[in-house]
């Protein structure tokens, strides 16, 4: 494996290289929306901040990677003609399996079998290695929609990231486990940038409280300082625009939920985080790193 990853780090930097650049092409940023557990509202968020973007006037893609549990089609009621999964299967091209979503929205659906991706024999990997780095400069922004918990494939995801935004609630386990997240990720690369976002708190002061005392903790144990983005409401809304499989942003543009994610998109923005290598930095890490 590690012959096959250097044979196509080597492919990748050449191609850069032969590609003199005539004009400047617009950086896409990779964020992982990650959580320590399920049932945090990780796959709503990630949908709905995704939106929040493009009323920003960004470019957004969303890629379903929650391996065998893709969400974002439920959550928008649509069957994904193609999947991550079917292009590996199918040998097709990535803009084959982009499928369109609300208000320009952009997203891909692992599918089933997704978490072959690691596994695939070097002509599979390298098509798909390939494929993705087309879409850079295509979309502002590429969120990945990972997993729960830190499996081996979320680990990578979240390491080859541009940021991290960690979605957590309130309550102690879920707290608990979004800290073992903190922990893991910084003990392998301790400048992986990371944010927090609070979901389903029962007042402003709770979600307030919860972030001081989880980035207090990440930056007194592990010397890991974690900024909060802020936090969201529990919110009626929300369930119902999820029974209806329309996003909160949209059916509901003026409930509590969505005004804050508003705010939160408003502050994300204005981070200012160093760019990295963009989407092929991202490739290049993921499978070399």
């Amino acid at each position: 494996m590690l012959d096959q990853a250097n044979q196509l780090r080597e492919k990748m930097l050449i191609k850069q290289s032969d590609k003199p650049s005539k004009k400047t092409v617009k950086k896409t940023r990779v964020l992982a929306i990650a959580s320590g557990k399920g049932g945090v509202g990780k796959s709503n968020f990630a949908l709905n901040f995704g939106l929040s973007l493009i009323e920003q006037d960004k470019k957004v893609l969303i890629l379903d990677v929650d391996m065998g549990f893709a969400n974002i089609d439920v959550l928008l009621d649509q069957i994904p003609r193609e999947t991550i999964a079917s292009m590996i299967e199918k040998d097709l091209a990535v803009r084959d399996i982009i499928e369109k979503g609300p208000n320009g929205l952009l997203f891909i659906s692992g599918g089933n079998g997704f978490n072959e991706l690691f596994r695939m024999d070097d002509h599979k990997l390298h098509k798909f290695f390939q494929e993705l780095a087309t879409l850079q400069g295509e979309v502002d922004y590429i969120i990945l929609d990972t997993g729960a918990g830190l499996s081996y494939e979320n680990l990578r995801f979240i390491l080859a990231a541009d940021d991290v935004i960690l979605v957590t609630t309130p309550e102690p386990t879920s707290i608990t486990d979004a800290y073992s997240v903190v922990k893991m990720v910084h003990g392998k690369d301790p400048n992986v940038h990371m944010k927090l976002v609070v979901n389903q708190c029962v007042s402003i002061k709770e979600g307030q409280q919860t972030a001081d005392n989880f980035t207090q903790a990440a930056a007194q144990f592990l010397g890991k300082e974690i900024g909060a983005l802020g936090s969201i409401p529990n919110d009626l809304h929300v369930p119902e625009a999820v029974k209806k499989q329309q996003p909160l942003l949209l059916v509901y543009p003026n409930s509590e939920s969505a005004v804050a994610i508003r705010q939160l998109t408003g502050e994300f923005l204005h981070l200012r985080v160093p760019y990295k290598l963009g989407l092929k930095g991202f490739i290049m890490k993921i499978f070399f790193k």
